[in-house]
């Protein structure tokens, strides 16, 4: 890669702004590449993981959930927070089992993606789950309330062209399927 710190800001000072229980958001003074100065506010996020989870017919698993900030139902892959000094593959295995009640033999990590660059430090990381079975009930959190739907690849796809999926882990992942 070329060099970029052309293109670099320097922290000068950073002040917690909120510490929530999942986001904590900073305001960051910074020496822009030109020596003048500027502001910064940010989201900290603990980072997430989203699974591709391969049913035996070749179907996606997909959930519905309702999604409050913007008050309406979602179509998205299985995903979930990283706790704190939980292995990423862990993470993975523990989001599909409690969301969904299916445990996979086969896992590949795929990449990751960075979903609100401008605003925010959180990764995705995207995993692909195969040869899954089922293990029980899902083991959701006391808050959380989903449905699980099952589409074909292709019927995912069609889903982001028409407006159905606009979730952007998703999206992201749907694409690693092209690869």
């Amino acid at each position: 890669m070329s060099d970029d710190s052309h293109l670099r800001e320097a922290e000068i000072a950073s002040e917690s702004v909120f510490d929530g229980v999942l986001l904590k958001v900073r305001r960051d003074s910074v020496r822009l590449p030109d020596g003048n100065t500027s502001l910064r506010e940010y989201i900290r996020h603990p980072g997430a993981v989203v699974v591709l989870a391969f049913l035996p017919n070749g179907n996606l698993l997909f959930e519905r959930q309702f999604r409050y900030p913007l008050r309406q139902v979602f179509l998205e892959l299985p995903a979930g927070k990283i706790d704190s000094g939980e292995a990423l593959i862990d993470t993975a295995q523990r989001e599909l089992r409690e969301e969904t009640g299916y445990l996979a033999d086969t896992w590949e990590h795929l990449g990751v993606m960075h979903p609100c660059i401008g605003y925010s430090d959180e990764r995705i990381e995207i995993f692909r789950a195969t040869d899954l079975h089922g293990l029980g009930a899902q083991e959701l959190d006391h808050n959380e309330f989903l449905e699980l739907i099952e589409l074909s690849p292709e019927a995912a796809r069609q889903a982001v062209f028409d407006g159905r999926i606009t979730d952007a882990k998703t999206i992201t992942a749907l694409y690693w399927l092209t690869r």
